[in-house]
């Protein structure tokens, strides 16, 4: 299905502008009501990492603060949970299948994290989840993604002498192998083209400049995976991916980015990852 004038209608960005962008809640609401139903089932996909999020928060507190962003609400919440734990088969469209894996395991042992943090089991189950999609783009990009969160994990873990085996989320090959390889390329070089680019921005000292590099790499992986969709859901589904990046730079400044690295390193030591 094209989506020419919704395409045609969208403002234009730029790498570098942070102004003139719709933010993420914005996009949903004008993209949403025009999509198909099988569409709009990946645009949810990809906006599951703010749910996954609300999830966790929910099963802690009971409740979601008002004004966070998220496809599902705290009533949503109180719904689906009373459904799994109702049923053993629980049915409902809001209900991603990974939400149910994580409760379960849950329920059905205590130390089911195995020393991971909750957010990063959760994100694994997430990641392999979405690469199961029958969407090529989609599945390839949470696969990109994946890859190259875990190298620069990788990377820092070997750096500060740090465990990366409870740190590493996922189950795909590439995942498995930087749990335990201490080659120069953490030996994946063969498998993640990206390899030696990710290393080789992961020494960059400053923390903001290295972030910058991470989005522009996936900003042109982007390009690259769209350059011939011209009015297909791919090319609405980088769009929001692109702008999401906008936004969160128009968030960021240094002081913030600071605290993010010395928060992130001294819960690693502990053997926990904070995903900023």
């Amino acid at each position: 299905m094209n989506y020419y004038c919704l395409v045609a209608g969208l403002p234009d960005i730029q790498k570098d502008d942070i102004k003139g962008f719709l933010s993420p809640a914005e996009l949903l609401d004008e993209i949403s009501p025009q999509l198909s139903e099988e569409d709009a089932a990946l645009l949810r996909l990809l906006y599951a990492r703010y749910d996954n999020t609300n999830f966790l928060t929910f099963l802690r507190e009971k409740e979601i603060k008002p004004g966070t962003f998220g496809v599902l609400n705290t009533q949503d919440w109180e719904e689906l949970v009373r459904l799994m734990q109702e049923e053993d088969h629980p049915k409902d469209k809001r209900l991603l299948p990974y939400y149910i894996s994580y409760f379960r395991s849950a329920q059905e042992d205590e130390d089911f994290l195995k020393g991971m943090s909750p957010d990063d089991f959760l994100a694994g189950l997430y990641y392999d989840y979405a690469m199961q999609s029958s969407n090529k783009f989609v599945s390839s990009w949470f696969e990109f993604n994946l890859n190259l969160n875990n190298l620069l994990t990788a990377v820092f873990c070997r750096k500060h002498k740090i465990n990366p085996e409870k740190l590493i989320v996922g189950q795909n090959e590439v995942a498995k192998i930087l749990r335990t390889s201490h080659a120069r390329d953490y030996g994946v070089g063969g498998l993640f083209e990206y390899t030696e680019e990710v290393i080789k921005l992961a020494e960059e000292v400053d923390l903001l400049e290295r972030e910058k590099k991470v989005d522009a790499l996936k900003w042109d992986w982007l390009e690259e995976h769209t350059f011939f969709h011209y009015f297909t859901i791919e090319r609405v589904l980088a769009y929001v991916l692109r702008a999401e990046m906008l936004q969160r730079w128009k968030m960021l400044s240094f002081e913030t980015g600071s605290e993010i690295f010395r928060n992130l390193l001294a819960s690693m030591k502990q053997g926990i990852k904070i995903n900023a």
